[in-house]
């Protein structure tokens, strides 16, 4: 669904825009939230329990899938650990849970860069026992580092870009801040390359669309209405994505006409085709501690981009269908490996942020 299919057919199902007129579908309310949300805090002065609380906050903004925001976190003395919550898996998009740990990596890489502003020093360290990334603090010189002041500007910008490539240098930049000694990255920028990688996003995203489990989940988690994204603090608002803002139930209607395969795909080809790249992310090994490592990995390209006023948004269908993955691998070189996480990057417009759940909802 896109704007100009909404006002075309809002008339015949509502009787007359007038049914409308008026109400901003909590725009407003929506709006003062993510200012709350979507800010950098107070970095100095803080006692030990606010601290590691402000430390949550930054962890928090990091990206879930469909921002189900599948953590909790458990204050210790000298410690601050990140549990997987099960109760917010996405089983049908994310069957093996391999994103929700790639979603605690990401939450960890924020944390460990808010944590040297604030002070102190961070180490992670997956626990295999619990499942959990304990991560260790010690008192450290403060070093701020720009990538804390990209944490309130980063977002998945599921829009068109410029289409206009990056320099050499941007790209080592970027190159620099996705890739570890356990984490490799590809960069592919060659328009052949980049049609070739929306073939394996078009067959994936046909699969799923075509699987009513993968769509009612994601239904699900997306918030037509600025209240209920202001209500639940979570899920995918619709004007994070360009859609209209509307009740939850003219909502549910339109996504039932107007997403379909044929409409998603010719949505994906728009986006590929205006990126400057896509980031292909691979684990070392295919296990939970890598997921976790390619989290961080993920997160910190993300930030370093966001610095350059570059967007970035997941294009993870060929990663996400099974089937698919190893054909995918094979096309990048990385038989016998799993492709972790595909993002696409390039200059383009901010769009509205999807919200997050206050702070004490994820403390246990």
């Amino acid at each position: 669904m896109n704007r100009r299919q909404f006002n075309a057919a809002l008339p015949a199902l509502v009787g007359g825009t007038p049914l409308l007129a008026g109400c901003d579908n909590g725009r407003s309310l929506y709006e003062s939230a993510a200012a709350q949300v979507w800010r950098i805090g107070t970095l100095q002065g803080l006692e030990a329990a606010a601290l590691h609380t402000e430390l949550v906050r930054y962890a928090t903004l990091a990206p879930s899938s469909h921002n189900t925001q599948c953590w909790k976190f458990r204050l210790d003395d000298g410690a601050i650990t990140i549990l997987p919550d099960f109760a917010r898996r996405c089983p049908a998009v994310d069957p093996d849970d391999h994103h929700l740990f790639v979603s605690l990596g990401c939450a960890a890489e924020n944390l460990v860069i808010a944590a040297a502003a604030l002070g102190l020093r961070a180490e992670p360290s997956f626990d295999a026992a619990s499942d959990s990334v304990r991560i260790a603090l010690e008192p450290a010189p403060a070093v701020e580092s720009p990538l804390l002041r990209a944490m309130a500007e980063r977002q998945s910008t599921r829009g068109e870009y410029d289409g206009k490539p990056l320099s050499p240098d941007e790209l080592a930049q970027l190159e620099r801040a996705g890739t570890t000694e356990r984490v490799r990255m590809l960069l592919l920028t060659a328009r052949p390359t980049l049609e070739q990688v929306l073939e394996y996003v078009v067959q994936g995203n046909t699969v799923q669309m075509n699987d009513k489990a993968f769509v009612d989940e994601l239904k699900a988690w997306i918030r037509f209405s600025g209240h209920d994204a202001v209500r639940l603090g979570d899920g995918l608002f619709a004007a994070s994505s360009g859609n209209p803002v509307v009740p939850a139930w003219l909502g549910g209607l339109m996504f039932g006409l107007f997403f379909t395969p044929k409409a998603e795909n010719d949505k994906y080809a728009k986006f590929m085709r205006s990126s400057a790249g896509v980031a292909v992310f691979v684990g070392a090994a295919d296990d939970k501690a890598h997921w976790v490592e390619v989290g961080r990995a993920c997160e910190r390209f993300a930030l370093q981009a966001t610095t350059m006023g570059v967007r970035c948004a997941f294009v993870n269908q060929p990663v996400e269908v099974a089937a698919l993955r190893p054909q995918f691998a094979s096309f990048l070189g990385v038989d016998g490996q799993r492709p972790d996480l595909v993002l696409r990057f390039g200059r383009g417009p901010k769009l509205p942020p999807s919200l997050r759940r206050p702070v004490q909802a994820v403390i246990v």
